[in-house]
C-alpha cells in the first residue's frame, strides 16, 4: 500500500506556475543597485482585444502581440504544510500574502518601469478563489513601499495593481491559477477549476470579477484555469461530458462570462497540463492542446477566443518534472535537439495558430516559460535560447514565468526566486533580466525585439464546430433570446453572423462559416416537416427533406436520439437564388477540395457545401435499415454582394 501512495503521490510533480523541481539556490550576494530603467511607454493601442484567424488584434484591427510576464503572488505561496506565518514554509521562502510579490519592497511606479523597460505589453495576473472571498486586511509589511495600500483586503490590493497597470497603459488577462491559496502545481487541491467547488460556483467567481473590472477597457481577458492536471484518483479529460470534462467546463464558463458580465474579453483557453499516472509501462502525458485538433470551442461571441500552453525544459510531453521517485524514462523537452523541440511543440499547441482556416484556428499565447538566473546546465540553457528563439521565429505571443520575485529574505540574508527575471532585496534593489549578468537578458532581448507582424489584419472567413455529443450548442445569442425551439431534442445552432456549413452523418457535429448573410433583427423558422419543399423541388428522391422557407438558410439544427427532429432557418438581408445541388454524405464524405474548416467531425461521414454556397435543406430518411440522422444537403450559391 505504501508503494502504491507513493506512485499517487508523484502524479503531479508538474511543470507550471513556476514550480521547480526542487528550490532554486539563492545568489550569494545582491548586486548594487543599477541606473533606473528608461521607461518607455508601451506602443499605443485600443482597447477591446479580439483575434482575426492566429492574431490578437486591437479594435481598430491592428495586430496586438502579447508580450507578457507573470505577476504572481495573488494565486497564494504557501506550501500546504507548517506554519503559515513562517516564510520557510512558502514558495522559495517569499510569503506573498495572497497579493502580487514585490509590494512590501518596491513602489508601484518603479515596478511599473520596469515592466517597461523589459519590453512588456500585457501583464498574466494570476488570483485564487480564496482571495475573491477573503475580508481580512493584508499585514502593513506586505505593502510596506507602498503605504496607499496599508488596510486593504487582498482583492482590494489587487483592485489597486489592476488600476496601476492599466491606467500605465499594459493590458491585464485576469488568470484564475488556484482554488486555494496554495502553490500550485502538484497534488494540493488545485488540480481542477472544480476540486474545491462546483463549476457552476467556480463560473460564477468569474462572473464576479469580470463584472468588477467591466468598465476599464484595458483589462482585457479572462484565462479561465491554470494546469489542469490529474488528482491522486482521477484525470480531466476534453469532451466526455462528465464532471471532469475541461472542454465542456470551460466553455459553460466562457458563455457565462460573455453573456452575464463582459462581451469584450477574450478567453483564455488552457490544454490540459496531465493525465495518468507517470510510471513507466502505464499510460501518462501531457495532451496540451492536442485535443483541439477533433474538438475546439465556439463561443457565443465569435472573435474572443486564445488557447495556450506552458512548456518547461525540465519537463516533457510525457514527463511529469520529478526527479527520482515519480521519474519516469520519457525524454525531456530539453533533452531534445532544436528540430525535436520544434516539431514537438508544434504538435502538442503551434498548429492551433499555424494551421489556419480551420475551425480550431485561434491564437496561442504560450502563457508560462521560464528557468532560472543561477542555471549552469548545458541542456536547460539550449533549451530557453532554442524555446525563446521558436517564439520568435514563430511570431507567437508569450508571457514569461515569473515576473517578480525577492533576491532576500526580510533580513537581507540571500533567498528567494531566482526563476523570477526581477529580483529585489528587502531595500528594493534589483537584480534580474534588465542587467547585463543575467545570462537570460541576451535571448530575451533577442525575443523581443523579433520582427513580427504589425499594423492592420484583415478580416478572413472563420469557421466553427458544433457539437451535440453531451448538451445542446447553442452559439447564437439571437436564438438563445428566441427560447426553446425545440424542446427535448438536442440543439445546435451557429454563432450570430455564420451559417450552417456543413453535417456529420452520425456523431451530431456541424460547421458553421463566417457569414453577413443574415437580416437584421432576431427572427427565425423552425421547419419539421417538408412544408416549404416547392411542387417539382424534389432534390433528395425518397428522404425527408427539411427544407428552409424561400429567402431564408440554415444556421442550425437538433436531433433525437439519431433522428433529425428539425431544421432552424434565417431570413437573408439579400434575395436568395432558387436552383441547388444536393451534396450526399451517408456512405462517405463529400466534401471541398482542401476541407475548408478542417476535420470536424473526425471518424464519421461529413458533407459539406462549398465556401461560395449556403445550405438550405437536411434530408434524412426513417426507413428501415438505414440510420435517420443527416444524409445530404441542399446547398446553393450564395447571392452577390
Amino acid at each position: 500500500m505504501k508503494s502504491l501512495v507513493r506512485v499517487l503521490l508523484s502524479v503531479l510533480l508538474l511543470a507550471g506556475g513556476g514550480i521547480l523541481p526542487a528550490a532554486a539556490p539563492a545568489l550569494a550576494a545582491v548586486p548594487a543597485a543599477p541606473p533606473a530603467p528608461q521607461s518607455a511607454e508601451p506602443a499605443p493601442w485600443t482597447p477591446p482585444l479580439s483575434t482575426r484567424g492566429r492574431y490578437v488584434v486591437d479594435a481598430q484591427g491592428n495586430r496586438f502581440r502579447l508580450r507578457s510576464g507573470n505577476w504572481d503572488g495573488a494565486q497564494g505561496s504557501w506550501s500546504g504544510s507548517g506554519d503559515r506565518s513562517d516564510p520557510a514554509t512558502h514558495h522559495a521562502g517569499q510569503d506573498s500574502h495572497g497579493i502580487p510579490l514585490g509590494l512590501d519592497r518596491v513602489a508601484l511606479p518603479t515596478l511599473l518601469a520596469d515592466f517597461r523597460a523589459l519590453g512588456l505589453n500585457s501583464i498574466r495576473l494570476p488570483f485564487s478563489n480564496e482571495m475573491l472571498h477573503t475580508t481580512a486586511p493584508v499585514p502593513d509589511a506586505a505593502v510596506a513601499a507602498n503605504p496607499a495600500l496599508r488596510g486593504r483586503t487582498p482583492l482590494q490590493v489587487y483592485d489597486a495593481v489592476v488600476a496601476a497597470l492599466t491606467d500605465a497603459g499594459f493590458a491585464v488577462i485576469l488568470n484564475n491559477h488556484t482554488g486555494t491559496t496554495r502553490w500550485c502545481c502538484g497534488l494540493d487541491g488545485n488540480e481542477r477549476w472544480n476540486s474545491t467547488r462546483s463549476t457552476a460556483q467556480w463560473a460564477d467567481d468569474w462572473v464576479f470579477l469580470a463584472r468588477r473590472y467591466r468598465d476599464n477597457p484595458r483589462v482585457v481577458g479572462a484565462d479561465l484555469y491554470n494546469e489542469v492536471r490529474r488528482d491522486t484518483w482521477d484525470d480531466p479529460n476534453w469532451g466526455l461530458g462528465d464532471g471532469h470534462d475541461w472542454q465542456a467546463a470551460s466553455q459553460e464558463a466562457a458563455d457565462r462570462i460573455l453573456t452575464e458580465a463582459n462581451p469584450n474579453l477574450l478567453i483564455v483557453v488552457e490544454g490540459i497540463n496531465w493525465t495518468g499516472i507517470p510510471v513507466d509501462g502505464l499510460p501518462h502525458g501531457r495532451p496540451t492542446l492536442t485535443p483541439v485538433r477533433t474538438l475546439s470551442h465556439t463561443l457565443v461571441v465569435s472573435n474572443k477566443l486564445v488557447y495556450s500552453a506552458h512548456f518547461y525544459g525540465y519537463t516533457g510531453p510525457h514527463h511529469s518534472g520529478a526527479t527520482g521517485l515519480g521519474e519516469t524514462h520519457d525524454p525531456r523537452y530539453q533533452d531534445m535537439s532544436r528540430a525535436q523541440l520544434e516539431q514537438t511543440l508544434y504538435d502538442q499547441a503551434f498548429f492551433v495558430s499555424a494551421e489556419t482556416g480551420a475551425h480550431f484556428t485561434a491564437p496561442v499565447w504560450i502563457s508560462e516559460f521560464g528557468i532560472g538566473a543561477d542555471e549552469n546546465g548545458a541542456a536547460p540553457r539550449a533549451w530557453f535560447q532554442n524555446m525563446t528563439g521558436y517564439l520568435a521565429s514563430s511570431d507567437a505571443d508569450f508571457a514569461y514565468w515569473p515576473l517578480v520575485g525577492w533576491s532576500t529574505t526580510a533580513q537581507g540574508a540571500p533567498g528567494g526566486d531566482s526563476w523570477a527575471m526581477l529580483r529585489y532585496d528587502n531595500t528594493g534593489r534589483r537584480w534580474g533580466v534588465l542587467d547585463p549578468a543575467d545570462w537570460r537578458t541576451a535571448p530575451w532581448t533577442a525575443l523581443t525585439a523579433a520582427v513580427g507582424r504589425t499594423g492592420p489584419v484583415p478580416a478572413t472567413p472563420s469557421w466553427y464546430q458544433l457539437s451535440t455529443d453531451h448538451r445542446d450548442h447553442n452559439a447564437s445569442l439571437l436564438s438563445r433570446a428566441a427560447g426553446d425551439w425545440d424542446a427535448g431534442a438536442r440543439k445546435a445552432v451557429c454563432p450570430d453572423g455564420a451559417r450552417l456549413a456543413g453535417l456529420s452523418h452520425t456523431g451530431g457535429r456541424g460547421l458553421c462559416s463566417t457569414s453577413d448573410l443574415r437580416a437584421p433583427g432576431g427572427s427565425q423558422t423552425v421547419v419539421r416537416d417538408e412544408s416549404y419543399v416547392p411542387p417539382g423541388g424534389d432534390w433528395a428522391t425518397g428522404y425527408t427533406k427539411l427544407q428552409c422557407p424561400a429567402g431564408q438558410f440554415l444556421i442550425g439544427y437538433s436531433l433525437r436520439g439519431d433522428r433529425v427532429s428539425a431544421a432552424l432557418c434565417a431570413p437573408s438581408r439579400l434575395p436568395l437564388a432558387g436552383a441547388g445541388r444536393t451534396v450526399w454524405f451517408d456512405r462517405g464524405d463529400d466534401r471541398p477540395a482542401g476541407n475548408p474548416g478542417a476535420d470536424f467531425a473526425s471518424g464519421h461521414y461529413k458533407g459539406q457545401c462549398l465556401p461560395t454556397e449556403y445550405a438550405a435543406g437536411i434530408a434524412f430518411t426513417g426507413r428501415a435499415g438505414f440510420r435517420p440522422s443527416p444524409a445530404s444537403l441542399l446547398c446553393r450559391a450564395l447571392p452577390a454582394g
